[in-house]
């Protein structure tokens, strides 16, 4: 990892201005416990929190899949940045001037080169097609029609909605004159090439409707169509900038109230989103034109515990959103569902009703997964009917006997009990055996709620696996990491024997070449030193250990001696080998003076 265009006093000033809990929490919903901060991790799927920041040290480590850092490696391995690039970041985020020139074009490759145009392209026109909408005559008809429609100035201004002229190539010109050449423009998605060679604008005579990625970033954009022109909705093509399956509408400005309620609100379109945030949802979120797939459940599940689903009311609304809710009891997260009346969709039933009926009739009376599960379950059959109604019930047995809480699956029974008029011993006798059926079957999800295990409690499992010379090396190089003179005093009882473990003696190196350097420890400076990723997993992992801030110097001798002993004890092993094969092959002075060495070598 080279910072050669960084001097260390630049380094020092980001590295003091941000503050690690603060930037992963951009990315990772963390709560403190103890002295440290824990969560999913975001670089594997993990249903039990093994995520961990140390604030005090400025690291994380993750316990799971041993990734590991500061906070410049952090952003490095999650979006993917040379380190200049997560230095500029943290510089911006922590108001510090960085008086560095960016990488030139040369040393970018043509990919990131040609995403950050494309990004450049879209962020130029949305500017340019608001201000269509909100300050032209052109726009006006556009703007009528979304007042028309209940979006309100401030709704415009917060979503950046916009308007495109009916040209089939002023965008084309106007993005031309600025630099922006037709191929970046087709790669993009914002101009059409035909297979004659023609080009033409795609949206024409659209109120349009921005779409920005998890950064804020416009990356895509979906036209609504002011006369007949068909489709309705046209939306960007996916590029490289663009990924529907990785992209939840309305992420960016959302995520803080997700957060903050510990819930998303998901919609399946971004006018329902808008219009729901006008009603006073500020958590809402939607799925871009495609189904809920497992990357929204990975963004969803770092920042919260529950998704409400809110999708339309007709036949194929309900069928998308019991697969959505199929997924999210999945993944781990808690579900409900919003069931709006008369097969209306969330933007159609708050300009009927109004804002404080959906507010309170619908988000506010939402269902639990399986009170959703039953009504889906009713769908297509006939209860009057024995046989549709013995099945029914088995189905629903099914979903009682997937449930985690004692008390919640015989409030379920007890309403089957009621409803059909059937024996709670017989209700629960065949649920039970449902759930051996099922469980026998792998069919039942993953409850680890109540077993769920720490970071911390991971990481001390962990250490006890390890051989007492490990655990020994492993507290040494804690003790190196945490302070230059004792490092140097390890090096000295040491007396010039290395670690067993390869990885820990490379870490020793880089260590005193680092102290050679730098008078004082810093374990999150040291990291940035260290240009070997897995090396720093390792370094963040004991980083994690719990250690004395001042080791007496028995406690080092007695690891230092734990240490050497295993060296001598292999040496034993050694010459118990030499010893054996000294006898298969029949010399036995041999053997016996190989028996003395050992003999000597013991009682050392």
């Amino acid at each position: 990892m080279s910072n050669t265009r960084l001097s260390e006093e630049q380094l020092n000033s980001i590295r003091s201005s941000v503050d690690i809990v603060d930037v992963i929490s951009d990315y990772v919903q963390l709560k403190k416990q103890g002295r440290n901060y824990f969560g999913l991790c975001p670089f594997h799927g993990e249903n039990t929190p093994s995520f961990s920041v140390s604030a005090d040290k400025q690291i994380f480590h993750c316990f799971g899949c041993g990734a590991g850092g500061n906070v410049f490696t952090f952003l490095m391995d999650i979006e993917g940045y040379s380190f200049l690039e997560a230095a500029k970041d943290l510089a911006e985020r922590g108001n510090i001037a960085l008086d560095i020139q960016s990488p030139d074009t040369a040393s970018q490759s043509p990919q990131q080169s040609a995403s950050k145009k494309m990004i450049e392209a879209h962020e130029l026109l949305t500017k340019f097609y608001h201000h269509l909408l909100a300050n032209t005559k052109e726009g006006e008809p556009a703007l009528h029609y979304l007042q028309e429609r209940g979006f309100s100035k401030e709704s415009i201004e917060k979503f950046s909605i916009g308007y495109s002229l009916n040209s089939w190539d002023f965008v084309q010109t106007f993005l031309g004159k600025r630099g922006f050449d037709d191929d970046i423009l087709d790669q993009s998605g914002i101009i059409v090439s035909r297979d004659d060679g023609k080009r033409f604008d795609r949206f024409r005579n659209r109120v349009m409707f921005p779409i920005k990625d998890h950064h804020g970033d416009v990356v895509a954009f979906s036209g609504r169509a002011l006369g007949n022109d068909e489709p309705k909705y046209l939306n960007s093509p996916e590029t490289a900038i663009f990924n529907k399956s990785k992209l939840l509408f309305n992420f960016h400005q959302a995520r803080a109230a997700i957060r903050k309620k510990q819930q998303a609100v998901l919609f399946e379109g971004f006018a329902d989103v808008i219009s729901s945030a006008e009603a006073g949802v500020d958590n809402g979120v939607a799925t871009m034109g495609t189904s809920l797939t497992e990357e929204h459940l990975s963004i969803l599940k770092r920042n919260c515990e529950e998704v409400l689903i809110c999708y339309d009311s007709d036949n194929a609304g309900f069928e998308a959103a019991n697969r959505a809710a199929e997924m999210i009891v999945k993944s781990g997260l808690t579900v409900k569902v919003a069931i709006m009346p008369d097969g209306l969709d969330p933007d159609e039933y708050i300009k009927k009703y109004g804002a404080n009926s959906f507010m309170h009739d619908v988000i506010g009376d939402s269902h639990t997964y399986l009170s959703f599960k039953m009504k889906y379950l009713r769908k297509g059959r006939n209860m009057k009917n024995e046989g549709d109604r013995i099945s029914y019930i088995e189905e629903v047995l099914k979903e009682i006997a997937k449930l985690p809480n004692a008390v919640e699956r015989e409030h379920y029974l007890r309403q089957i009990s009621s409803e059909f008029s059937l024996s709670m011993d017989a209700l629960t006798e065949q649920q039970k055996t449902i759930f051996r059926s099922e469980k026998k079957r792998g069919n039942l999800p993953q409850t680890n709620h109540r077993n769920q295990v720490s970071g911390l409690a991971l990481q001390y499992t962990q250490q006890k696996l390890h051989p007492a010379h490990i655990n020994a090396e492993l507290k040494l190089l804690a003790h190196m990491m945490q302070d230059k003179e004792t490092a140097y005093k390890i090096r000295s009882l040491m007396d010039g024997n290395p670690f067993h473990i390869d990885e820990h003696q490379a870490i020793v190196t880089y260590l005193f070449g680092f102290y050679e350097e730098n008078e004082e420890s810093d374990i999150s400076l040291f990291l940035s030193y260290i240009p070997d990723k897995q090396l720093r997993k390792v370094v963040s992992q004991i980083q994690m250990m719990s250690v004395s801030s001042e080791p007496s110097d028995q406690e080092l001798k007695d690891y230092v001696g734990a240490v050497l002993k295993q060296q001598k004890m292999l040496k034993i092993k050694e010459k118990q080998d030499n010893q054996a094969e000294a006898i298969r092959m029949g010399d036995h002075i041999l053997a016996a003076k190989i028996g003395l060495e050992i003999i000597q070598m013991k009682s050392q």
